[in-house]
């Protein structure tokens, strides 16, 4: 169980005042300009040491990602760009952020930014987020009267500017390269890679793109010490970690926890256990819509990171942990989710524009057992067609929940096609 002294984030329900004074009185915004006069090897160090992987839901290790960019400059600028577009289906975790702890983010975005020779950084907010993206502005507004942001930054030397960017509510606006086209004013499509962002991002030039909470944990990380945030959670999967818990259980919540934190303490401490019981746990999704499900008696047991739950066969990706009870007809549940990754797809790659709507349409006759038993084996076909032969992880995105589907609830997709054959069967005689 974390302890309150190890909570990064101090106003995650939005209880205390989270203007700038708030902030500083709880901590945030103490010694920022000495962090910056370690110089630039210094906090990527500190960064990589800490273990810190990304939030965003890869998890791909946050200090490595800064090394990449370039030492020196060869001319162009170099960006930073935060993804506040939170559209996975289930994940809540950077809105609680931006609208009760804004400082943290913008305190991370300066000491990121100095750290790979940024001057400037962009925020992409996602269009839904009309509050959040208000919150957001004010603290910005409020950063750059106390002189934190702008020329001098918090007096640490550093000219660093702060934009925040508000999207049009496309949910493929948040993979990291379809993010930079629509900053640029482009469609929202994702590009080819290479080039990577660190060698030609935004209007080409070097860029990096991290999630909210990945950058507004940096300035606790770099104030506490790596060896304090890697003494959470297992090996290779250090630190606290935001957890967004809906669904079936007595108190849905978002909280901040310790990583690789078992499900059953997850959901026993801060969710109050599962709607009647344990016994009435049906599936999981552990990480936002688009990683596979997990059945119920297989989660129970199950740690909470990176590792271990693609040990069970699913992943962590952003810790949008959603619960079903058994009142929950599993293969609608997933239709519904087959039914959003066709409507987002933007069509660019074949096997995904035409993938999510095919696979979609066969979903919609399992939900009514209308399609023959054969016709399992040919979906999970198609979605090992679409998964991984596609520009961005969107196909992956629309191919996993059904692949989960299959591995855990084949029984119940047969079970209803047969019952809805005698059914046929048994009208026809009748006629």
């Amino acid at each position: 169980m974390l302890k309150d002294q190890d909570r990064i984030f101090t106003n995650l329900y939005g209880m205390h005042d989270r203007s700038l004074k708030g902030a500083q009185a709880r901590g945030h915004w103490d010694g920022t300009a000495k962090i910056i006069q370690n110089g630039r090897n210094w906090i990527i160090d500190q960064m990589k040491a800490s273990g810190l992987r990304g939030r965003g839901g890869a998890g791909f290790p946050t200090g490595l990602k800064w090394s990449f960019m370039p030492k020196e400059s060869d001319g162009r600028p170099a960006f930073l760009v935060i993804n506040a577009d939170e559209s996975e289906p289930g994940t809540c975790k950077d809105r609680e952020i931006m609208r009760h702890d804004p400082h943290t983010l913008i305190e991370g975005a300066l000491i990121a930014s100095f750290a790979m020779n940024a001057h400037t950084c962009y925020i992409y907010i996602r269009g839904e987020y009309i509050r959040e993206r208000e919150a957001l502005q004010n603290a910005i507004d409020e950063a750059y009267d106390a002189g934190m942001l702008g020329k001098n930054a918090a007096g640490s030397g550093w000219d660093f500017d702060l934009f925040l960017h508000h999207g049009a509510g496309a949910y493929i606006c948040g993979e990291e390269t379809a993010l930079l086209e629509s900053l640029e004013g482009k469609k929202g499509m994702p590009r080819m890679k290479p080039p990577f962002p660190a060698g030609a991002g935004l209007y080409g030039c070097p860029t990096t793109v991290n999630n909210v909470e990945s950058i507004a944990v940096v300035p606790t990380i770099l104030r506490r010490g790596p060896e304090w945030f890697s003494s959470f959670g297992r090996p290779n999967n250090a630190g606290t970690k935001i957890f967004g818990i809906s669904g079936h259980v007595n108190n849905p919540c978002v909280v901040e926890e310790a990583m690789s934190i078992s499900f059953e303490e997850l959901i026993e401490k801060h969710c109050g256990g599962i709607r009647g019981g344990w016994d009435n746990l049906l599936a999981v999704i552990p990480g936002g819509s688009s990683v596979p499900c997990v059945r119920g008696e297989n989660m129970r047991d199950a740690v909470m990171d990176f590792d271990a739950l693609r040990d069970v066969g699913s992943s962590l990706g952003t810790a949008a942990v959603i619960v079903m009870d058994k009142s929950v007809d599993p293969i609608k549940a997933i239709w519904r989710l087959s039914k959003f990754y066709k409507h987002e797809s933007c069509g660019q790659c074949t096997p995904c524009r035409e993938g999510t709507g095919w696979m979609m349409r066969v979903m919609d006759r399992l939900v009514r057992g209308e399609a023959e038993l054969e016709e399992i084996d040919m979906l999970h076909s198609v979605t090992k067609q679409v998964e991984g032969h596609t520009i961005c992880a969107l196909g992956d995105a629309a191919a996993w929940p059904i692949q989960g589907l299959i591995k855990n609830f084949r029984n119940e997709i047969e079970d209803r096609i047969k019952a809805q054959k005698t059914g046929r069967m048994g009208a026809m005689a009748a006629e």
